[in-house]
């Protein structure tokens, strides 16, 4: 598969709420979201626009001030992972331990 998968957040308190976007081949992209829905999107651009409108940033272009202004150190989180996406749903919404 040649698909390219890039995860994105969005935080609310100690809340992280993930969505993953998938361009495929022909240059179409997925959104799977929170809910467990996956939305389609004409181009990568079309999607990341969606998600940007949604207040989501892109993990992977996180560093580590932009995290600690969003709440949360990057040593604290990753991407969800599973094999199937009906395993990956509930995943898709993380609370973080209140800091102390």
């Amino acid at each position: 598969m040649d698909d390219t998968t890039s995860w994105w957040l969005a935080t609310l308190g100690r809340t992280i709420v993930w969505a993953r976007l998938r361009v495929r081949e022909a240059g179409t992209a997925e959104v799977f979201d929170s809910d467990g829905n996956t939305l389609a999107y004409d181009s990568e651009d079309t999607a990341r626009g969606a998600l940007l409108d949604a207040e989501f940033v892109e993990y992977d272009g996180l560093d580590r001030e932009d995290a600690i202004d969003r709440g949360f150190d990057l040593d604290e989180v990753a991407p969800p992972a599973a094999e199937h996406d009906e395993q990956l749903r509930p995943l898709m919404v993380t609370t973080l331990p209140p800091r102390h």
